[in-house]
């Protein structure tokens, strides 16, 4: 059986109403699963068999699609993207899936989102930050200006453009860009001291030729029982290697919860 066929699907409610899609795979015990931006559930877990190794180490990967993202639904409205969004989607799902006894695995925006969730009061047994550093969690105002310049010249960038990749995985995904970018501005910073809140075991999991979100190393440290791991890859490709997968089951199974 495919990656993809054992893979279920799901459409909730959030706070505001907006549907979001989430896929489940595997049986046992939860770990919600956010993904990257501009990317989807079936990208960053289930393609490359991130959600596989997880169902075959006796777990159920719980993988939404973000408010914007994959198969849940992008309203053009700016009501529909007030501050931390996303944190408030992700409570939403908690709350209806009656998660209490979980662990939270998030990749890039999906890892900020996490941190946020924590600090707003979810409460996971252990936490992956994958394709994350230190600096990634703050000034996200210079961080979000490149993707929305990115959007904003979306036809007009070419090859040897800084923005270039972006747009062309903006184009892989089909991302609804007017969506995408009223996302972007609702997503919040992170301050260094406020990781200190963070109390339960953190894995900050990153490619070796990764740093596009700052040092991992630093967040590791400035985590109260962070630790840091290191992967094949860069940002992109870090996320498609089997011992990203690999390294996750390895962190969530080492002491019993």
């Amino acid at each position: 059986m495919s990656s993809d066929e054992m893979s279920k699907k799901q459409t909730i409610k959030s706070f505001d109403g907006t549907e979001l899609a989430v896929h489940r795979a595997g049986e046992g015990r939860p770990v919600l699963l956010l993904h990257g931006l501009f990317s989807s559930a079936h990208m960053n877990w289930i393609k490359f068999g991130h959600a596989q190794k997880l169902a075959d180490a006796g777990y159920e990967a719980i993988m939404p699609d973000l408010r914007a993202h994959g198969e849940s639904a992008a309203p053009h409205e700016e009501a529909a993207y007030p501050e931390d969004v996303l944190v408030q989607d992700v409570q939403a799902l908690a709350e209806q899936l009656e998660l209490t006894d979980f662990d939270l695995i998030g990749f890039s925006l999906g890892a900020r989102t996490a941190v946020r969730c924590v600090l707003a009061g979810l409460a996971p047994k252990r936490l992956i930050l994958a394709g994350m550093g230190l600096e990634g969690l703050s000034g996200w105002n210079k961080r979000a200006a490149f993707f929305i310049d990115a959007i904003d010249r979306f036809d007009s960038v070419k090859q040897g453009d800084p923005a270039y990749f972006a747009v062309q995985f903006m184009k892989t995904m089909k991302v609804d860009r007017v969506a995408a970018r009223l996302l972007l501005q609702s997503v919040d910073d992170t301050a260094k001291e406020d990781l200190a809140g963070i109390m339960m075991p953190t894995l900050v999991l990153c490619g070796d030729k990764d740093r596009d979100n700052g040092s991992p190393e630093a967040l590791a440290e400035a985590l109260p029982q962070g630790e840091f791991a290191q992967v094949p890859g860069t940002h992109m490709s870090s996320v498609t290697e089997p011992e990203m997968g690999e390294a996750m089951v390895r962190f969530l199974e080492k002491e019993p919860i």
